[in-house]
């Protein structure tokens, strides 16, 4: 049925324009209307509201479709954000420090007073203070995270059946058909591996670890660092499979609607008397422009995905340096089951930031493939 309609469409784009006014922005601005695009970019806006929410995708996409986009307006948008986050988290990061000296001026008095029961309260005290601050932090972070990646699960299923479309337009039948299920179970999956498995192992890795700093009679650090390294090891084995895979089935196919495209333009050329030749030429441009297209909705693709992921990149970016200068800063006057934890936290910021850059580079890295395989 879908295949149906894809060849209707080619149908009405070569035919229904008249040879001698027939122009790339014509056949563009059908394509557009026949395949309800601006319900895409509707879906783009509300995506990146937060984000981009004063850029008009509409303009983006006639600039992506012309090779002129304003990226200087992305990036402004995004260090924006930066200088946003940095200021939201050295709040955080200035009230740790102050129960930190609090706490170090109390042990002062306590050691001086040689009261080692006020000295381990003061202690318990600044811990739990601390432990609150972070983890009411990090509850904010995995929430963050996990919205992440069920829109970007969400808007793949806006994304790539358009872009897979615009594929079959351009005469990579095969490679459509084999790419989208490929990408689409692909990413559901590893979005639900990530949500329902992952983060998990991260969240559990963390409790034991900050457990493991209560006392120095319970040591189960260990554990905790070995739940995060086989995070990144899974991470790392999961983009590898992605990448593979999806590279290997579009070259594969690619090269055969490539022979498959050139060889319908010859028999249209050459069998039909006349008309032949004109209707191989107005093929080809409805294919060119068919390229045209699917290339700049892939560029919206690209700059929806980073839009998504922006926020919680960003945020846990900023966390990590902070949390190493914190535990720079705070060595000399801080206990050193604090330090440890400080670091702990630094660490799960790390393993966090290379999941959300892991899921948001393998949906970049799908839409590049599809838009580098059909160009051949």
């Amino acid at each position: 049925m879908k295949l149906k309609r894809i060849l209707l469409i080619m149908l009405i784009l070569v035919f229904a324009i008249p040879t001698t006014s027939l122009a790339s922005e014509e056949i563009i601005q059908s394509a557009e209307e026949m395949l309800d695009i601006s319900s895409f970019i509707t879906e783009a806006q509300k995506y990146t509201d937060n984000v981009f929410k004063d850029i008009d995708f509409s303009d983006v996409l006639s600039s992506a479709v012309t090779g002129d986009i304003d990226e200087a307006n992305i990036a402004k948008k995004i260090v924006n954000l930066l200088g946003i986050e940095i200021k939201n988290q050295i709040i955080m990061i200035a009230s740790i420090i102050i129960i930190i000296v609090v706490h170090s001026i109390f042990k002062s008095v306590s050691d001086g007073l040689e009261n080692g029961g006020i000295s381990q309260i003061t202690y318990f005290v600044q811990y739990i203070l601390i432990v609150t601050l972070i983890m009411t932090n990090f509850a904010g972070i995995i929430s963050s995270i996990k919205d992440t990646i069920q829109n970007l699960v969400g808007f793949s299923y806006s994304l790539i059946p358009l872009l897979l479309t615009l594929m079959m337009i351009t005469g990579n039948l095969v490679t459509a058909s084999t790419v989208q299920t490929i990408l689409l179970v692909m990413i559901t999956f590893i979005g639900k591996f990530i949500s329902a498995f992952l983060l998990p192992m991260v969240l559990i890795g963390t409790s034991l670890g900050i457990i493991s700093k209560i006392s120095d009679k319970v040591q189960i650090d260990k554990i905790a660092k070995t739940f995060k390294s086989s995070v990144v090891w899974i991470l790392g084995i999961v983009l590898t499979v992605f990448t593979s895979v999806l590279s290997l089935e579009s070259s594969l196919t690619g090269h055969v609607d490539k022979i498959t495209t050139k060889t319908t333009k010859a028999v249209v050329s050459n069998a039909i008397p006349v008309v032949g030749k004109i209707l191989s030429d107005t093929t080809e441009m409805v294919l060119g422009s068919g390229i045209v297209l699917k290339n700049a909705v892939g560029i919206i693709g690209v700059i929806v995905i980073i839009g998504i992921c922006a926020m919680p990149i960003i945020r846990l970016a900023v966390l990590t340096v902070l949390y190493h200068i914190l535990s720079a800063v705070c060595q000399p006057i801080a206990d050193k089951k604090i330090i440890d934890i400080i670091e702990q936290m630094r660490d799960t910021f790390k393993v966090l930031l290379a999941m959300v850059c892991s899921i948001s580079v393998m949906l970049i890295i799908g839409v590049t493939i599809v838009i580098k395989v059909s160009n051949i």
